[in-house]
């Protein structure tokens, strides 16, 4: 979610954040009954139109597209092989929609916006101890700390690879477990010294 969102006045922008919350929400309860090929194609072709409605350039759409070939691919072949191109064409066309799906409330909805919801949702759990707002707060902090961890991993393959240490797992998975601990530590501190400790 870090740094997807593209400013806009499309409809799609316009739309409230728990609205495509909500939507996104139904459309993944509604996934799994989906068995014809012919619907999954239109689901996809909806999807797409979402994008074009929300003006996304077609690169943009291509960059979600390009991580997904790596796991969709041979998806689409082992299902082909083993429940034939009816059922591939289902379960890779539904997992490719819902994805995109997702990235473009992302794309369309700030982050703030969308942690603003969870807030909301989680106000009637206040009953029962749970703090809404800490709840904001931990899923900021966390998608915060995503690219962090993203750009830690970068600065240690870098590392290994000037060390001679590329095909060493041990030689990256170390530094990164053990900066990310140093970094929550840092956090950890920075809470606390707040009075968010408890």
């Amino acid at each position: 979610m870090i740094g997807l969102y593209r400013e806009g006045d499309s409809l799609l922008h316009r739309l409230p954040a728990g609205a495509k919350l909500l939507a996104l929400l139904l459309v993944g309860v509604a996934s799994p009954f989906v068995r014809s090929p012919l619907v999954t194609v239109g689901g996809l072709l909806v999807v797409l139109a979402g994008y074009a409605v929300a003006r996304m350039p077609v690169r943009v759409l291509l960059q979600m597209l390009r991580p997904l070939l790596l796991v969709m691919v041979p998806l689409a072949i082992f299902q082909t092989v083993v429940a034939g191109w009816q059922r591939a064409v289902v379960i890779v066309g539904v997992l490719v929609a819902l994805v995109l799906l997702a990235n473009l409330v992302t794309l369309t909805t700030r982050t703030t916006d969308l942690i603003d919801v969870v807030v909301r949702v989680c106000g009637p759990l206040r009953r029962v101890g749970v703090n809404p707002e800490r709840v904001g707060l931990m899923l900021q902090l966390a998608i915060r700390a995503v690219p962090q961890v993203i750009d830690l991993g970068r600065r240690v393959r870098e590392a290994q690879h000037a060390r001679g240490l590329a095909a060493s797992p041990r030689a990256f998975a170390v530094p990164l477990i053990v900066g990310a601990l140093r970094r929550a530590d840092a956090m950890g501190d920075a809470l606390a010294a707040r009075g968010l400790d408890d």
